[in-house]
């Protein structure tokens, strides 16, 4: 093989991730903690099967829906009422020359990563920072080189009620010539930790004045579909690159990423999709164009969407406040995503082996040392003393899970 085809043959974190997911849910028999596919919100699922029904019956829908190809960047009249959603609701400066869509937004942080660092026309090599770690475990093996990231750790603020909350360290963040772009995920997965709005405008302050692009990842974020349960104001100019997705909404099988950025980065995104795979996908833009048009999606995400999850978070939390008892477990303040994030201090084992460990029970959660790309070969601790939970599933496995948890948990702290 090449040096490519060793690098993505490697097995990676989130392949191993998604091959025990997708085993899990074949079997059937696993309480599935574990994976970032999103609930099946009732009311979702029915606005998406209603529009369906709406596009069979139309003239020629069906056919135009799965017969002909879209465009490099995808569905122009979605494209086009984003475009319009956008700059009327929050004033934004775009056209539809700012948007492209991707097969998800894995696919699109693959295109955005290497296009802003490995080696340069010069020779030189250029890396992508992430100011704060823990980070989504889907980055750690983007990049077409080794040695493609590096992050910072962040300070963490104890919080009453057990909780606890990561903040960017800008003392430690020493931006150096050598990074091509800066990259965090609001809300952050896998701990739901919301940057605030002062931290998303000092670290576009900081990549204007390295003439780098500031790159959000609002796969769980505002305007939709607006899993945040704190203040959160939605943030692009001409260096930021800001990525959507659909997934959130209840449609991660259609793989439905989007792009907004200053003109050529969007055209050379739309490069990408042209020779990796002609076009991105319409599917997903066809069942949400109407609701993005009259401008309903960021109603539905506000009214339907948000309050499903922050319901479940404050469940799954109080569930593992009273499973947990006084064992030494902190838990990241709940502001979005689909997750909590759970610290247990001197854990007596690695969280891998305790992922292994509940594995054999039946229960699917996601050790935490994933969620560093870029400290790899820095130690710290307190990476193997995190994992990550899902609420998504529905209450009766959620409670089992943590039930489950907490148990074996609890025997690990009695028999060190």
């Amino acid at each position: 093989l090449s040096k490519f085809g060793e690098k993505f043959t490697r097995k990676a974190a989130i392949t191993e991730l998604m091959d025990d997911l997708g085993s899990a849910m074949a079997k059937g028999d696993m309480l599935m903690l574990g994976g970032g596919n999103p609930a099946h919100i009732p009311e979702m699922q029915l606005h998406f099967r209603r529009r369906m029904e709406q596009i069979l019956a139309e003239p020629r829908g069906f056919e135009s829906m799965i017969g002909n190809y879209d465009g490099t960047r995808g569905n122009e009249a979605f494209i086009e009422a984003l475009a319009v959603m956008l700059r009327e609701t929050f004033g934004w400066d775009i056209g539809p020359a700012n948007i492209a869509l991707t097969n998800g937004s894995q696919n699109a942080f693959f295109c955005l990563f290497n296009l802003f660092a490995g080696e340069m026309p010069d020779g030189s090599k250029n890396k992508i920072m992430f100011p704060l770690t823990p980070e989504y475990i889907g980055y750690a093996d983007a990049g077409l080189s080794d040695d493609f990231f590096i992050s910072r750790r962040p300070t963490i603020e104890l919080m009453d009620g057990g909780l606890f909350k990561y903040h960017v360290d800008f003392n430690a963040l020493n931006v150096g010539d050598d990074i091509g772009a800066l990259c965090v995920s609001r809300p952050t997965n896998p701990t739901g930790n919301v940057l605030t709005d002062e931290e998303i405008r000092h670290l576009d302050a900081i990549a204007q004045d390295k003439g780098i692009p500031l790159i959000i990842d609002n796969a769980y974020g505002t305007p939709f579909p607006d899993i945040i349960y704190t203040e959160a104001r939605p943030h692009w100019n001409e260096n930021t690159v800001v990525c959507m997705s659909l997934s959130k909404l209840g449609l991660p099988n259609l793989r439905t990423g989007i792009v907004i950025a200053r003109e050529e980065i969007v055209s050379a995104i739309a490069e990408f999709n042209g020779v990796l795979h002609l076009a991105p996908g319409g599917l997903g833009a066809r069942l949400a164009m109407e609701m993005v048009r009259s401008g309903e999606i960021m109603q539905i995400s506000r009214d339907i969407v948000q309050p499903y999850y922050q319901r479940k978070a404050l469940q799954t939390l109080e569930w593992f406040r009273e499973e947990l008892g006084d064992l030494p477990c902190r838990i990241h303040k709940p502001e979005g995503a689909l997750f909590l994030w759970l610290w247990f201090q001197d854990l007596p084992c690695t969280s891998r082996e305790l992922y292994e460990r509940l594995k054999t029970r039946k229960t699917l959660i996601v050790p935490g040392s994933y969620f560093f790309p870029g400290l790899e070969n820095e130690y710290w601790q307190h990476k193997h003393e995190c994992i990550r939970v899902s609420y998504a599933q529905n209450d009766e496995t959620v409670h089992q899970g943590v039930k489950v948890i907490a148990d074996e948990v609890r025997k690990l702290y009695r028999h060190q």
